[in-house]
């Protein structure tokens, strides 16, 4: 577990107001690989409709009768004209509806989510936005503050409940995913290329712990009001 893990945090405007110190015991971690695939298998196993279907020779309609007699005409016995050999006959071995859901334990999910995080976190893509004051919601000025974040590609970006117009302000980018806290998958962070938290959200990232951002937690630039 690293001692010390930090983010640069930034105003709402892409300004660099100074650097946080992330909980290590979230974001610090020793990445468990093993645990991360086997998590992500299982959601991606759990996103599966699994609703195919096909008919057994019991299912499809019609050849209630015998084609014809059994001996006496050189040719195969059959019983019906559905059987599998046949054109519109049942299905062997196809698909059938069923539940692709594999059983994961909260605590291989917890130790997998927060080795993404502390993946994230050791590659210097977690960054920390102070609160998005934003007036009303444009998308320009999302566009702006993850420029201004350095932060192209895929984005994860976790808002809390009252960030409404920060919401709707990333809304429309594509290559912008937004989630809330409780809704972090291993998965999404791993897809993600940069993840943008708040500095309240990012104080109740890491599977069903809260860690209380303190005062000292948060350093300031030099100059820069408090």
């Amino acid at each position: 577990m690293a001692d010390k893990v930090t983010a640069v945090v930034y105003t709402s405007a892409g300004a660099r107001s100074g650097e946080i110190t992330l909980d290590p015991a979230v974001f610090g971690i020793e990445p468990n690989v093993a645990v991360m695939h086997q998590v992500v298998t299982a959601q991606l196993a759990a996103a599966r409709a699994g609703t195919a279907d096909t008919k057994t020779r019991g299912e499809v309609r019609g050849g209630g009768k015998k084609p014809w007699r059994q001996k006496g005409l050189g040719r195969a016995r059959q019983g019906s004209t559905r059987s599998p050999q046949f054109r519109g006959g049942g299905a062997v071995f196809g698909p059938h509806p069923r539940d692709y859901r594999q059983r994961t334990p909260k605590k291989m999910k917890r130790l997998a989510l927060r080795s993404a995080l502390s993946a994230r976190a050791a590659e210097g893509q977690i960054k920390v936005v102070e609160a998005f004051d934003w007036g009303e919601p444009k998308t320009k000025q999302a566009v702006a503050l993850l420029q201004a974040m350095e932060a192209p590609g895929k984005v994860l970006v976790v808002l809390g409940p009252g960030d409404r117009v920060a919401a709707r302000s990333f809304s429309n980018l594509p290559q912008v995913m937004l989630t809330a806290p409780g809704r972090l998958a291993t998965y999404d962070v791993l897809w993600a290329d940069t993840l943008v938290f708040s500095r309240e959200t990012v104080g109740q990232a890491g599977g069903g712990t809260r860690y209380e951002v303190a005062g000292d937690d948060f350093v300031r630039e030099e100059g820069e009001p408090a």
